[in-house]
Protein backbone atom coordinates (compact mmCIF):
# COMPACT_ATOMS: atom_id res chain seq x y z
CA UNK A 1 0.00 0.00 0.00
CA UNK A 2 2.74 2.38 0.97
CA UNK A 3 4.41 2.07 -2.96
CA UNK A 4 0.93 2.42 -4.41
CA UNK A 5 0.87 5.88 -2.40
CA UNK A 6 4.51 6.58 -3.38
CA UNK A 7 4.01 6.57 -7.00
CA UNK A 8 0.39 8.41 -6.72
CA UNK A 9 2.44 11.14 -5.59
CA UNK A 10 5.13 10.56 -8.18
CA UNK A 11 4.94 13.18 -10.83
CA UNK A 12 3.31 11.51 -14.22
CA UNK A 13 6.93 11.74 -16.29
CA UNK A 14 8.95 9.73 -13.63
CA UNK A 15 6.12 6.84 -13.80
CA UNK A 16 8.09 5.90 -17.26
CA UNK A 17 11.17 4.57 -14.34
CA UNK A 18 9.06 1.64 -13.31
CA UNK A 19 9.85 0.21 -10.07
CA UNK A 20 10.83 -3.34 -11.48
CA UNK A 21 13.43 -1.60 -14.54
CA UNK A 22 14.87 0.52 -11.73
CA UNK A 23 15.19 -2.46 -9.40
CA UNK A 24 16.86 -4.65 -11.87
CA UNK A 25 19.30 -1.55 -12.83
CA UNK A 26 20.45 -1.20 -9.36
CA UNK A 27 22.93 -4.12 -9.92
CA UNK A 28 23.94 -3.14 -13.22
CA UNK A 29 26.38 -1.06 -14.87
CA UNK A 30 27.84 0.04 -18.21
CA UNK A 31 31.40 -0.05 -19.39
CA UNK A 32 31.85 1.47 -22.48
CA UNK A 33 34.08 -0.43 -25.08
CA UNK A 34 35.84 2.10 -26.92
CA UNK A 35 37.55 5.15 -25.15
CA UNK A 36 35.94 8.43 -24.56
CA UNK A 37 36.65 11.98 -24.22
CA UNK A 38 35.16 13.47 -20.94
CA UNK A 39 36.33 15.99 -17.88
CA UNK A 40 35.23 14.29 -15.35
CA UNK A 41 36.83 11.30 -13.20
CA UNK A 42 34.64 8.18 -14.01
CA UNK A 43 35.32 4.10 -15.14
CA UNK A 44 36.16 5.03 -19.03
CA UNK A 45 39.04 5.12 -20.72
CA UNK A 46 39.83 8.47 -22.45
CA UNK A 47 42.59 8.96 -25.32
CA UNK A 48 43.83 11.55 -23.64
CA UNK A 49 47.00 11.22 -21.28
CA UNK A 50 46.80 12.01 -17.64
CA UNK A 51 46.98 11.74 -14.12
CA UNK A 52 45.52 8.94 -12.81
CA UNK A 53 45.32 4.64 -12.28
CA UNK A 54 46.94 3.26 -15.66
CA UNK A 55 50.23 3.65 -16.59
CA UNK A 56 50.71 4.56 -20.33
CA UNK A 57 54.65 5.54 -20.98
CA UNK A 58 57.43 7.34 -20.54
CA UNK A 59 58.69 10.35 -22.10
CA UNK A 60 61.39 12.93 -21.97
CA UNK A 61 61.32 15.64 -19.41
CA UNK A 62 60.72 19.38 -21.17
CA UNK A 63 60.79 22.65 -19.19
CA UNK A 64 57.46 23.54 -17.67
CA UNK A 65 56.39 19.15 -16.94
CA UNK A 66 55.33 18.66 -13.82
CA UNK A 67 58.59 17.81 -11.80
CA UNK A 68 55.85 15.54 -9.19
CA UNK A 69 55.52 13.09 -12.76
CA UNK A 70 59.35 12.54 -12.91
CA UNK A 71 60.19 8.99 -12.90
CA UNK A 72 63.07 9.06 -10.47
CA UNK A 73 63.68 5.01 -11.06
CA UNK A 74 64.29 5.17 -14.48
CA UNK A 75 66.48 8.48 -14.19
CA UNK A 76 68.70 6.78 -11.92
CA UNK A 77 69.29 3.58 -13.70
CA UNK A 78 69.34 5.33 -17.28
CA UNK A 79 70.85 8.87 -16.73
CA UNK A 80 67.55 10.34 -18.21
CA UNK A 81 65.31 13.00 -17.47
CA UNK A 82 61.62 10.95 -17.91
CA UNK A 83 58.02 11.99 -17.69
CA UNK A 84 55.29 9.26 -16.19
CA UNK A 85 52.28 9.33 -18.32
CA UNK A 86 48.89 7.70 -17.33
CA UNK A 87 45.29 6.88 -19.18
CA UNK A 88 42.88 9.28 -17.75
CA UNK A 89 39.74 7.60 -16.94
CA UNK A 90 36.73 10.05 -17.86
CA UNK A 91 33.19 9.87 -17.78
CA UNK A 92 31.11 8.73 -20.93
CA UNK A 93 28.37 10.99 -22.72
CA UNK A 94 25.86 8.92 -23.78
CA UNK A 95 23.08 10.14 -26.28
CA UNK A 96 19.74 8.30 -26.51
CA UNK A 97 18.46 8.67 -29.57
CA UNK A 98 14.92 7.96 -29.92
CA UNK A 99 12.35 6.97 -32.98
CA UNK A 100 8.79 9.21 -32.37
CA UNK A 101 7.65 8.50 -35.83
CA UNK A 102 4.27 8.00 -37.19
CA UNK A 103 5.14 3.81 -37.44
CA UNK A 104 6.28 3.75 -33.87
CA UNK A 105 3.02 4.38 -32.63
CA UNK A 106 1.87 0.98 -33.80
CA UNK A 107 0.22 -1.38 -30.78
CA UNK A 108 0.43 -5.18 -31.52
CA UNK A 109 -2.44 -7.53 -29.48
CA UNK A 110 0.83 -9.14 -28.02
CA UNK A 111 1.89 -6.95 -26.18
CA UNK A 112 0.98 -3.79 -23.56
CA UNK A 113 3.11 -1.09 -25.27
CA UNK A 114 3.43 0.56 -28.30
CA UNK A 115 6.57 0.76 -29.91
CA UNK A 116 6.86 4.38 -29.22
CA UNK A 117 5.52 3.88 -25.48
CA UNK A 118 8.30 0.68 -24.96
CA UNK A 119 10.94 3.32 -26.48
CA UNK A 120 10.00 6.05 -24.00
CA UNK A 121 10.95 3.41 -20.95
CA UNK A 122 13.77 1.90 -22.51
CA UNK A 123 15.44 5.53 -23.54
CA UNK A 124 14.67 6.89 -19.67
CA UNK A 125 16.00 3.22 -18.38
CA UNK A 126 18.77 3.98 -19.83
CA UNK A 127 19.59 7.88 -18.87
CA UNK A 128 18.95 6.63 -15.56
CA UNK A 129 21.94 4.00 -15.80
CA UNK A 130 24.41 6.30 -17.10
CA UNK A 131 23.48 8.94 -14.46
CA UNK A 132 23.09 6.62 -11.38
CA UNK A 133 26.96 5.61 -12.37
CA UNK A 134 28.29 8.98 -12.57
CA UNK A 135 28.55 9.22 -16.19
CA UNK A 136 26.53 11.98 -18.76
CA UNK A 137 23.14 11.36 -20.78
CA UNK A 138 21.26 13.30 -23.56
CA UNK A 139 18.01 12.77 -25.32
CA UNK A 140 17.40 12.98 -29.15
CA UNK A 141 13.68 12.28 -30.59
CA UNK A 142 13.03 12.71 -34.56
CA UNK A 143 10.48 12.31 -37.27
CA UNK A 144 11.57 13.46 -40.50
CA UNK A 145 13.03 16.25 -39.03
CA UNK A 146 15.33 16.57 -35.61
CA UNK A 147 12.13 17.05 -32.70
CA UNK A 148 14.12 17.54 -29.43
CA UNK A 149 18.15 17.63 -28.79
CA UNK A 150 19.15 17.64 -25.25
CA UNK A 151 23.11 18.13 -24.38
CA UNK A 152 24.41 15.31 -22.05
CA UNK A 153 24.73 15.83 -18.64
CA UNK A 154 25.63 14.14 -15.52
CA UNK A 155 23.21 15.88 -12.82
CA UNK A 156 20.66 13.72 -10.99
CA UNK A 157 17.87 16.19 -12.49
CA UNK A 158 18.61 15.42 -15.89
CA UNK A 159 16.60 11.81 -15.08
CA UNK A 160 13.53 14.01 -14.45
CA UNK A 161 14.01 16.33 -17.24
CA UNK A 162 14.61 13.67 -19.88
CA UNK A 163 11.63 11.74 -18.21
CA UNK A 164 9.44 14.96 -19.14
CA UNK A 165 10.58 15.41 -22.52
CA UNK A 166 9.61 11.83 -22.91
CA UNK A 167 6.50 12.20 -21.54
CA UNK A 168 5.61 15.12 -23.83
CA UNK A 169 6.36 14.01 -26.40
CA UNK A 170 3.65 12.63 -29.03
CA UNK A 171 4.52 10.22 -32.21
CA UNK A 172 4.63 12.32 -35.19
CA UNK A 173 4.14 11.15 -38.98
CA UNK A 174 6.35 10.36 -42.17
CA UNK A 175 10.10 9.16 -40.78
CA UNK A 176 13.72 10.16 -42.29
CA UNK A 177 15.87 7.90 -40.16
CA UNK A 178 18.60 7.75 -42.48
CA UNK A 179 18.96 11.82 -43.18
CA UNK A 180 18.15 12.90 -39.26
CA UNK A 181 20.80 10.62 -38.32
CA UNK A 182 23.31 12.11 -40.24
CA UNK A 183 22.40 15.14 -38.76
CA UNK A 184 22.77 13.53 -35.35
CA UNK A 185 25.98 12.49 -35.84
CA UNK A 186 27.46 15.95 -36.80
CA UNK A 187 25.41 17.78 -33.93
CA UNK A 188 26.95 15.77 -31.23
CA UNK A 189 29.96 17.58 -29.80
CA UNK A 190 32.92 15.03 -28.58
CA UNK A 191 32.44 11.19 -29.47
CA UNK A 192 30.79 9.25 -26.87
CA UNK A 193 27.91 6.89 -26.74
CA UNK A 194 25.31 6.91 -29.15
CA UNK A 195 21.54 4.76 -28.42
CA UNK A 196 19.58 4.58 -31.12
CA UNK A 197 16.39 3.08 -30.50
CA UNK A 198 14.42 2.92 -33.74
CA UNK A 199 11.61 -0.02 -36.01
CA UNK A 200 14.13 2.00 -38.55
CA UNK A 201 11.63 1.56 -40.99
CA UNK A 202 13.20 4.08 -43.75
CA UNK A 203 15.51 2.93 -47.07
CA UNK A 204 18.25 0.89 -45.77
CA UNK A 205 20.96 1.94 -47.92
CA UNK A 206 20.56 5.88 -46.26
CA UNK A 207 20.66 3.58 -42.54
CA UNK A 208 23.75 2.47 -43.62
CA UNK A 209 25.36 5.29 -44.63
CA UNK A 210 23.76 6.92 -41.82
CA UNK A 211 25.75 4.16 -39.39
CA UNK A 212 28.76 4.74 -40.87
CA UNK A 213 28.66 8.44 -40.60
CA UNK A 214 28.57 7.69 -36.26
CA UNK A 215 31.94 5.53 -37.20
CA UNK A 216 33.60 8.11 -38.95
CA UNK A 217 33.09 10.48 -35.66
CA UNK A 218 34.12 7.98 -33.69
CA UNK A 219 30.97 7.16 -31.67
CA UNK A 220 30.35 3.44 -30.12
CA UNK A 221 26.85 2.89 -31.05
CA UNK A 222 24.12 0.81 -29.35
CA UNK A 223 21.37 -0.02 -32.20
CA UNK A 224 17.80 -1.03 -29.85
CA UNK A 225 15.91 -2.58 -33.31
CA UNK A 226 12.78 -1.97 -31.84
CA UNK A 227 9.50 -4.31 -33.28
CA UNK A 228 6.25 -5.22 -32.49
CA UNK A 229 5.68 -9.11 -32.30
CA UNK A 230 2.84 -9.58 -35.41
CA UNK A 231 5.76 -7.22 -37.49
CA UNK A 232 7.88 -10.51 -37.19
CA UNK A 233 5.32 -13.06 -37.74
CA UNK A 234 3.02 -11.45 -39.86
CA UNK A 235 0.11 -13.94 -38.22
CA UNK A 236 -2.60 -12.45 -40.36
CA UNK A 237 -5.33 -14.85 -41.82
CA UNK A 238 -8.41 -13.15 -43.16
CA UNK A 239 -8.64 -10.13 -44.89
CA UNK A 240 -7.50 -6.86 -43.23
CA UNK A 241 -7.73 -3.68 -43.61
CA UNK A 242 -3.92 -1.99 -43.06
CA UNK A 243 -3.49 1.66 -42.45
CA UNK A 244 -0.14 3.63 -43.04
CA UNK A 245 0.76 5.35 -39.74
CA UNK A 246 2.70 8.03 -41.39
CA UNK A 247 0.80 10.22 -43.71
CA UNK A 248 -1.57 7.81 -46.18
CA UNK A 249 -4.70 8.37 -45.09
CA UNK A 250 -6.83 6.16 -46.78
CA UNK A 251 -6.52 2.01 -45.76
CA UNK A 252 -5.70 -0.79 -47.58
CA UNK A 253 -8.11 -3.89 -47.51
CA UNK A 254 -5.17 -7.07 -48.21
CA UNK A 255 -5.17 -10.59 -47.98
CA UNK A 256 -2.31 -11.02 -46.10
CA UNK A 257 -1.78 -14.99 -46.98
CA UNK A 258 -0.90 -13.46 -50.36
CA UNK A 259 1.61 -11.54 -49.10
CA UNK A 260 3.27 -13.24 -46.74
CA UNK A 261 6.08 -15.21 -47.76
CA UNK A 262 7.18 -11.83 -50.06
CA UNK A 263 6.79 -10.03 -46.19
CA UNK A 264 8.76 -12.24 -44.66
CA UNK A 265 11.32 -12.72 -47.32
CA UNK A 266 11.90 -8.91 -47.08
CA UNK A 267 11.70 -8.14 -43.70
CA UNK A 268 14.44 -11.03 -42.93
CA UNK A 269 16.46 -9.13 -46.02
CA UNK A 270 16.08 -5.92 -44.02
CA UNK A 271 17.11 -7.22 -40.47
CA UNK A 272 20.43 -9.08 -41.85
CA UNK A 273 21.85 -5.49 -44.07
CA UNK A 274 21.67 -3.72 -40.59
CA UNK A 275 22.35 -6.61 -39.01
CA UNK A 276 25.51 -7.07 -41.09
CA UNK A 277 26.85 -3.21 -40.89
CA UNK A 278 26.51 -3.24 -37.31
CA UNK A 279 29.09 -6.14 -37.00
CA UNK A 280 31.12 -4.66 -39.67
CA UNK A 281 31.37 -1.31 -37.81
CA UNK A 282 31.56 -2.95 -34.32
CA UNK A 283 27.99 -1.43 -32.93
CA UNK A 284 25.87 -3.71 -31.01
CA UNK A 285 22.68 -4.78 -32.57
CA UNK A 286 20.24 -5.52 -30.32
CA UNK A 287 16.94 -7.05 -31.36
CA UNK A 288 14.05 -6.14 -28.96
CA UNK A 289 10.43 -6.54 -29.33
CA UNK A 290 7.46 -5.13 -27.28
CA UNK A 291 6.30 -8.32 -26.07
CA UNK A 292 9.70 -8.61 -23.84
CA UNK A 293 9.79 -6.71 -20.83
CA UNK A 294 11.93 -3.80 -20.67
CA UNK A 295 13.47 -4.44 -17.82
CA UNK A 296 13.96 -8.11 -19.06
CA UNK A 297 15.21 -6.99 -22.47
CA UNK A 298 17.80 -4.64 -20.38
CA UNK A 299 19.60 -7.53 -18.14
CA UNK A 300 19.51 -10.08 -20.71
CA UNK A 301 21.57 -7.09 -23.13
CA UNK A 302 23.26 -5.73 -20.23
CA UNK A 303 24.73 -9.21 -19.01
CA UNK A 304 25.86 -10.55 -22.48
CA UNK A 305 27.56 -7.14 -22.63
CA UNK A 306 29.60 -7.66 -19.46
CA UNK A 307 30.70 -11.11 -20.97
Amino acid sequence: MAEDADRLKMPECMRLLAPEVVGSLRRLEWLSRLRKQGTLTGRHTSPDKGVSVEFAEHREYTLGDDLRNLDWRVMAKSDRNVIKQYIEETNLRATMVLDVSGSMSFKGQESKLSKFEYGQYLAAALSYLFIKQGDASGLVTFDDTLRTSMRAENRPSQVRRICEELHGTEPGKETGVGKVLNEVAERIPRRGLVVIISDLFDEPEQIVEALHHFDYRQHELVVFHLLAEEELSFPFQNFQRFHDLEGVEEMLRIDPQAVRAAYLKKLKEFITSIESVCGNLRADYVPVTTKTPVSEALVRYLGRRKR
